[in-house]
């Protein structure tokens, strides 16, 4: 279920000449070179920090120089050879690193078009949009999915931020790392709270939106407060407030882990190489200690005033046509909560309730799940 993230912060980089060529060589595109040369120099970012008021605010022309280049921010690897992956795309899935805010937040793409951000929650990864993103692509959209800080080896946030406005402004940033100046966002779970805050700060920047799995406005937090049923459900968010909380999610090979999708999406089961994948991903070094600080911060607000004010700007009303899903048997939340949303998107929300869905209905439902995604994604668009 969906917490927060980090702030901003990143040094100024350069490298050599070679460096740069190799990056001219590697880059896919013309979007892919506006991208870095807008990078470059990098400016110095500020750090956005969020408050959170507790749990009724919870979820809520190319020109350059190639001398100028950092090698490290971009790398790309075709998954057609990354067997350790466990992909079957058969190339159309890559991977690479885009270096936004401080951090070289590993992606994956697929496609190309209007750039779409695929945004993972807990506990999931970036990788398991690997379907979706290839549904996307053969509808002609450039599908990307990154990984949220504190997701992988070496991408603790660099201000220990995990909230709201802090994914809220990653994911802004990296829109613009990958030379865009828009874009439609997809979210689910934790990656829904990071879309919500994006497009409630920044509106200009996001086309359209997609949530899944978790409600915005103030009646999923007073659940939290309120409603015993809930409360019951979100007993892993408690348990995360404790001190040997890392160690017991990795206890016995994360069957807790294992625990919380059987439970949010009944009947629903990863298969052998999704669930090893994600695993690898939760063992890397760090990555439980910063998916855990999600949660812990989720009930602390920050006692600054601006960094309070940032949270508030990161949940405000939205103005940007949006989309909602939520499953009828989600274990995580109760669809319920997601009624009434409406008034919170003035632009318009479309709200459906899939049945025989969970928590993870864009998984459970590929299918069904990428049909209307891509049909309101497409609507409106006078060409590709």
């Amino acid at each position: 279920m969906a917490p927060e993230a980090g702030g901003l912060g990143d040094p100024e980089q350069s490298a050599s000449s070679e460096g740069g060529t190799k990056q001219i060589e590697g880059a896919r595109n013309r979007r892919e070179l506006k991208a870095l040369s807008r990078q470059l120099p990098a400016q110095k970012a500020r750090f956005y920090q969020p408050n959170n008021c507790v749990a009724l605010r919870l979820f809520s022309s190319l020109s350059f120089n190639p001398s100028e280049i950092d090698s490290s921010m971009v790398s790309n690897t075709d998954l057609s050879t990354e067997q350790s992956d466990g992909l079957s795309s058969e190339g159309k899935v890559r991977r690479r690193s885009v270096h936004a805010n401080g951090l070289n937040f590993p992606i994956y793409e697929a496609g190309q078009g209007p750039l779409v951000l695929c945004l993972h929650g807990f506990p999931d990864h970036a990788r398991s949009w690997a379907p979706i993103l290839e549904r996307l692509a053969r509808a002609g959209f450039w599908a990307v999915a990154p990984a949220l800080r504190g997701y992988w080896d070496g991408g603790a946030a660099p201000d220990g931020n995990y909230r709201a406005s802090a994914i809220g402004r990653d994911v802004l940033e990296i829109i613009v790392a990958l030379g865009e100046e828009q874009a439609d966002l997809v979210g689910h779970d934790l990656g829904a709270r990071a879309a919500y805050a994006a497009a409630s700060m920044d509106a200009s920047k996001v086309h359209k939106l997609v949530g899944i799995a978790v409600p915005y406005g103030p009646k999923m937090g007073a659940a939290f407060v309120e409603n015993g049923d809930q409360q019951r459900r979100s007993w892993y968010m408690f348990l995360f407030q404790m001190h040997f909380a890392e160690r017991a999610v990795q206890l016995n090979d994360f069957a807790l882990i294992d625990r919380l999708w059987r439970e949010w999406s009944p009947g629903f089961e990863l298969s052998s190489t999704d669930r090893a994948a994600l695993k690898e991903t939760l063992g890397q070094k760090g990555v439980i200690k910063e998916a855990l600080a999600y949660y812990r911060q989720l009930f602390t607000p920050p006692n600054d005033e601006r960094l309070k004010e940032l949270e508030s700007q990161a949940t405000s009303v939205i103005r940007v046509p949006s989309l909602y899903f939520h499953g009828a048997e989600d274990g995580c939340i109760s669809a319920e909560f997601s009624e009434g949303m409406e008034a919170a998107f003035p632009l318009g929300l479309t709200r459906i309730v899939m049945k025989d869905a969970g928590h993870f209905l864009h998984l459970e439902r590929p299918d069904a799940f990428s049909d209307q995604v891509i049909a309101f994604l497409s609507d409106g668009r006078s060409s590709f």
